[in-house]
This record gives structure tokens, C-alpha cells and sequence, in this order.
């Protein structure tokens, strides 16, 4: 089930299900741990004897309010005749969840309502060992397990303090769980539990008729008890409506901060560009990590989960966010992703979000040949858009520790691990880490690191090794063209390989990754090269049905609703070909196609904004992960390209400001660029 509105500060991230159930609780990293691991922590309202568990019965809409990380949560149940609004928010400073709940009372007597919160805590990720305790400091509930504590309260805004509690054991034996103490309108108060534990927590309000009141639900995080007490007495001191509003207005602060002309598109495009980049935030870690997705719901396919650091993700995510103006999170992940380069300059598949390494599927040897089990693309691809943000920001200072203990680490890497004869990059793992080979993605990538690795040695002096990256990428370039560009099929392929016998083996799938050749430069958008491979992918893995997208490649397995598509549309798929309609239109009539393509997004995205992996060929469902953070940052950085080239073409005084064409350090470093690439071109033997 996805993830409809997750709210976080980078330290602390609460997920909810499509039926307002928070399922995930990350703390002290976002990704990082897992302390609900899929469980559900359920709202329950009792009146006039009745009692309902939100879901069925609850008519909900779940959405943010706009430009922000408050969730705005519309509620109603027609037979307890009562509608609720909830505003949801994790502090922007604090590692603290907090809940307002509006409740409004459709009948003309005055009533007694209830309302019941539940909390099935899996500490650290398992359920054993836990315990759940009144807390006679605070008078709330306190669940904790080794340095992980975290402390349920609330109150009225007519009472401070719980109403009832109870807490005890669950799943064992024939214990379903104490939040069925609920279901009578009253809590035992049993004070603690120990083992695998649940607690259910309750608020009572008396509202008058055709009246409202509010209660407040919070949940304190922190490393002890001590220090959770003292954060709930903040809480309480400052009051937890002032909390909510004075996150409200940070992150309307947060997101406004930049001003793209977003007003050259449909207002419901700039809507989902704020969102999107308000999302993107919730997935980014205090120290730098930017975590893949977290929805644990996708454990049931594999035992694993998407709450990892993969260097390919994050490197186009931190690119996304430095064409935003956002380029203090970029950094904070390029130093962390740097300082986790192997000592031979690659990096490995994913790591989690303390910067240890994650689990993989790649194997160190095959049949008894030993093989690097990388995917080469993420080593590229964050020296790639380091040199973005450089370009952005020229900020010396920040470049100056990464340029030998990354970027010529790396590149010289890049440019000894080469097939021989071909001279493309060795053998590694695709983009979707199901395939080992030569690959037009990380070919490009590649191409694209090794002349960002030129450009740095450029700008910092050394000349002649910048001279030697440049030729390596020439090769690079020329290999492409010889090997990978196939006459036979007037196209790219998607891979080349090596059978048993060592012979070359071509690898024809239509794969909507080959996007990658344009990219990062290694060839225009208007090669025809290019304009052929992109128009035969188009017509391929277009999904030719009403909800229409981008399929990844053709027979994708992946989550695969119906052979009768090449797979499920994914939405960095399908901004990938908004991306390459809008580098080759030359006026703003060819620019529509990919102005279309922002709308098709828009309108597959949850109502709260939020963007999975995939879509449901026949429905429009989202599918996979979700929110997925390649996904929007893909649509961030399509949305600034698709509004820049408006500019292009509506040349005024008032759109050269806003391309920074006044700025002469902003030319300097672009002719730079383009110089690089001119060389490169001039020493390939093959156009």
C-alpha cells in the first residue's frame, strides 16, 4: 500500500498508509530505523456507545496543505455523525510527531467523543524484548528498547494530559493486541508490558452541538527516558498548535525560497513541483544520505526494503536539488557518498543510511571468476553531478577536500577498467541491477564522469591529466559508436556482452535507459542517432492503454500487471522522453509533447503529491514503492529544464535574468564545458 503523505525533518520520518495509518517510524535516520517495520498504529473514535477504527466506514482525503509538510486529512463517518480534520507534522527542529485533531459534532446534542490512538512499536525492527510503561513524569505511555525511547501523550484543549491508557502484550499466543481495549470506549490502565508490546492511548472531549473541539496526539523520540520527558515537556510548554504552525510555516518558507518561473506552466504543474521537492526532503538524511524510498509494504517481496543509499539515485536526486537552489543538501550527499569510495576509486551496489554498507545481490565471482560486483554508473554519475553543482555554485572551497580523494580517484578507475577490445567500460550491473554487461547507460555515464573529471583538472591546473581523461572519454565515445550504435537496427541497443566463448553478444531489448546516450552528453539530442533510437523507443514502450506511460523495457517483470504492455509505466521513464523532447524542440510548439507529459504525471500522482515508482497499466494505481525519490526529483529537474527552454525561446530582458546570462562567471564556466566537449568530439575517429 503506498505511502500517501510522509512527514519528516531529516532525522525523524512517520509514513501513512492510504487509510491514514501511521506504517513506518524511522529514528534517528530517515531510512534508518524501522521501529513500526509495516505495523499498524491505527485512530479510533468512540461515540454514543459505537465505535470505529478508521478505514472502512470513513469516507478520507488525504493531501498536505499546500506548500508544506502538514498534512491536511478530511475524515467522515456517516453513522457516528462526525467529521474530523487532522493536521499531521513531525517538528522541524525536534524529533517530534505531533497530531491535531478537529473533530465536529453534526448533531444538534451536545455528545461525549473519544477518540483512541494506538501504537505497535517494533523497537529497532523486531518485536523482542520491548517494553511499553506509564511514564509518572509526563503521564503518558513510554516505549523503549536499548538507546531508542519514545514517549505518547496528549491532550484536549480544554484538559492537559491522557485520558486513559493501557498497554500490553501482542502476537503471542492468542493476544491479537491491546488496541482491542478500545473497542468499548474505555482503556484498562494497565501500566506496563513487556516482550512484544502494543499501547493504546485516549482523548475524551464533551462538544457541544453543531460544535467543535480539538485534541492533540504526540509522540516524543530520543536516545533515553530523560530526554524524551524533557522534549514532551517542550512540547506541552510551547504548545503542540504552535508547534504545527510554526513547522507550517517553515517549510512554506523552506520551498518559496527559490522563485523559477513556474508561472509559465499550468499552476497545477507548480503545485506538484513544490510538493515534489517538500517530498524530496522527507527522504533526505541529517547526514547526507538520500535514502531510495521507504515503504516497508515492499518487504513481502523480497525480505528487503528500498530505504537504502544507492550512489546512482542520490547523485541525479542531488543534481535535481542543485538546479533548484537547494545546494546545501546536495553537498551534505556528495560528502557522504565520497567519503565511501573504495580505495581502487569505485563505489559499491547501496549502503544504508549511517554510511555502512547495505545488502546486494551482486556476486564477487561467478563460475569461479572473481568480478567486481558494481554497478559503474554510480561511481560516474556522482562525479557527473558533482561538476553540475560546481558549475552551479563555483564554491572552490567545498571542491577543493573531494578533488583527489574522489574526483581523480575515480576517474582514473574509469579509465583503467575497460574492455580491451571494444575500449567501452568493463563488464557491470545495470541500472536495474538484473543484467551484467556493456551498457549504453553506463557507458554514457561514464563518459559523462570521465569529462567532468576533465573539466575539475581544467579549473584546478593540471592540465595534462586533464588532457588524458579527455582522450579515454574520445575512446569512449568512439566505442559507443562502433559497437553499440547497430546499423541493423537503425538504433542503440540496449547492452553488448561477452558469451562463454568470449565472443561479443548484442543485447537488441528496447530499454527506455538508453536515454542515458543523451543525456550526459555523449551525444545531442538532434544527432539522428539519437532522434531515431528515442522515436523507435517511444513507439515500443509507450503503454497503449487509457493511462498510457513509459514502460522501462520491453517484457519488464518487474510488479508486471498484464503481458499484454511491454511493462508498467514509470514515471522517470516517461519524464525521461519529456526530457528529450525538450532538449530537441526548437520552438515552443515542438515543446508541447513534453509539456504533456508534466500533465500525464500530474494527474497520476496521489492526491496528497506524491509520486511512486510505477503505475498500474489498466487502473492508474500506483504500484511499488511509494513516494519513490528518483521519481520526483525527475520530475523537478524536467520541470526546470521545460521552463528554461520557454525562456529560451520568449527572449525578453526580463527572461535573460532569469537564464543568468548576466553573470559572467556563469558563461566562463559554461564555454568551459563546452570547449571540453568539442575536444572530446574532434578526437573521436568515428562520427
Amino acid at each position: 500500500m503506498p505511502r500517501d503523505i510522509p512527514v519528516g525533518n531529516g532525522k525523524l520520518l512517520v509514513c501513512f498508509d492510504g487509510q491514514y495509518r501511521i506504517r513506518d517510524f524511522y529514528f534517528p535516520h530517515v531510512g534508518q530505523e524501522n521501529h513500526m517495520r509495516g505495523n499498524l498504529s491505527r485512530l479510533g473514535v468512540w461515540a454514543d456507545n459505537k465505535f470505529s477504527w478508521l478505514g472502512d466506514g470513513w469516507k478520507m482525503d488525504l493531501r498536505y496543505i499546500e506548500d508544506s509538510l502538514v498534512t491536511e486529512v478530511d475524515l467522515y463517518n456517516p453513522e457516528l455523525g462526525l467529521l474530523m480534520s487532522c493536521h499531521d507534522a513531525v517538528d522541524f527542529h525536534e524529533a517530534a510527531y505531533i497530531k491535531e485533531i478537529v473533530v465536529d459534532n453534526l448533531d444538534v446534542r451536545e455528545r461525549e467523543v473519544r477518540v483512541f490512538l494506538s501504537n505497535h512499536f517494533h523497537i529497532s525492527g523486531n518485536d523482542i524484548g520491548d517494553t511499553a510503561a506509564l511514564c509518572p513524569q509526563s503521564g503518558g505511555i513510554v516505549h523503549y528498547k536499548g538507546a531508542r525511547y519514545f514517549l505518547v501523550n496528549g491532550g484536549t484543549e480544554f484538559a492537559e494530559g491522557l485520558a486513559g491508557y493501557a498497554v500490553g502484550q501482542t502476537g503471542v499466543g492468542s493476544l491479537e493486541g491491546t488496541f482491542r481495549d478500545a473497542e468499548d470506549g474505555t482503556l484498562s490502565g494497565n501500566p506496563i508490558a513487556q516482550g512484544s508490546v502494543d499501547s493504546v492511548v485516549s482523548l475524551h472531549m464533551r462538544i457541544p452541538g453543531l460544535s467543535r473541539a480539538r485534541a492533540y496526539f504526540w509522540i516524543s523520540a530520543g536516545y533515553n527516558w530523560s530526554e524524551v520527558v524533557a522534549l514532551d515537556s517542550i512540547i506541552r510548554e510551547k504548545r503542540p498548535k504552535e508547534m504545527i504552525k510554526r513547522t507550517l510555516e517553515y517549510w512554506r518558507l523552506w520551498v518559496r525560497k527559490e522563485s523559477p518561473m513556474l508561472h509559465l506552466l499550468p499552476e497545477k504543474v507548480g503545485r506538484l513541483y513544490r510538493q515534489s521537492l517538500l517530498v524530496l526532503r522527507t527522504q533526505v538524511d541529517w547526514q547526507g544520505g538520500i535514502v531510495a524510498a521507504n515503504d516497508s509494504d515492499v518487504i513481502q517481496f523480497n525480505r528487503d526494503t528500498y530505504s537504502y543509499i544507492w550512489p546512482r539515485d542520490g547523485a541525479l536526486v542531488a543534481n535535481a536539488l542543485d538546479r533548484a537552489g537547494y545546494p546545501r543538501m546536495a553537498q551534505e550527499f556528495y560528502a557522504f557518498v565520497t567519503g565511501l569510495i573504495e580505495d581502487e576509486g569505485y563505489l559499491l551496489h547501496k549502503f544504508n543510511p549511517d554510511g555502512t554498507l547495505a545488502s546486494s545481490w551482486h556476486p564477487w565471482a561467478t563460475n569461479g571468476t572473481i568480478q567486481l560486483p558494481i554497478q559503474e554508473d554510480e561511481t560516474a554519475l556522482v562525479l557527473w553531478a558533482l561538476w553540475n553543482h560546481f558549475v552551479h555554485y563555483r564554491d572552490m572551497d567545498f571542491i577543493k577536500p573531494l578533488y583527489k580523494g574522489f574526483v581523480k580517484k575515480a576517474a582514473d578507475f574509469m579509465c583503467s577498467y575497460r574492455d580491451a577490445e571494444t575500449g567501452l567500460p568493463d563488464a557491470s550491473y545495470d541500472l536495474w541491477e538484473e543484467r551484467r554487461g556493456i551498457l549504453s547507460f553506463t557507458v554514457a555515464a561514464v563518459f559523462g564522469g570521465l569529462t567532468a573529471a576533465s573539466l575539475f583538472c581544467s579549473v584546478f591546473g593540471e592540465h595534462e591529466i586533464a588532457d588524458s581523461y579527455k582522450r579515454v572519454a574520445a575512446e569512449i565515445r568512439d566505442g559507443a559508436s562502433r559497437y553499440l550504435w547497430r546499423d541493423d537496427l537503425q538504433r542503440f541497443c540496449r547492452m553488448i556482452s561477452r558469451n562463454s566463448k568470449g565472443d561479443l553478444v548484442v543485447d537488441s531489448t528496447r530499454d527506455a535507459s538508453v536515454w542515458g546516450l543523451m543525456a550526459f552528453g555523449l551525444y545531442a539530442a538532434d544527432d539522428p542517432r539519437i532522434v531515431t533510437t528515442m522515436s523507435d523507443l517511444r513507439d515500443a514502450l509507450w503503454v497503449k492503454s487509457d493511462v498510457g506511460g513509459m514502460a522501462r523495457y520491453e517484457g519488464d517483470y518487474y510488479h508486471r500487471v498484464s503481458t499484454a504492455y511491454p511493462g508498467n509505466p514509470w514515471f522517470i521513464c516517461t519524464l525521461w522522453l519529456a526530457d528529450y523532447l525538450a532538449d530537441k524542440a526548437k520552438n515552443e510548439e515542438e515543446l508541447q509533447e513534453a509539456r504533456d507529459i508534466l500533465d500525464w504525471v500530474v494527474e497520476h500522482a496521489l492526491p496528497s503529491g506524491v509520486l511512486a515508482e510505477q503505475v498500474d497499466p489498466t487502473t492508474g494505481d500506483p504500484l511499488s514503492v511509494s513516494p519513490l525519490t528518483w521519481s520526483h526529483a525527475t520530475f523537478v529537474a524536467t520541470t526546470l529544464k521545460i521552463t528554461r527552454k520557454i525562456i529560451e525561446f520568449r527572449r525578453s530582458p526580463e527572461y535573460e535574468w532569469a537564464l543568468g546570462e548576466h553573470d559572467p562567471r556563469h558563461n566562463w564556466i559554461e564555454a568551459l564545458f563546452a570547449d571540453a566537449c568539442d575536444t572530446i568530439y574532434g578526437i573521436c575517429r568515428v562520427k
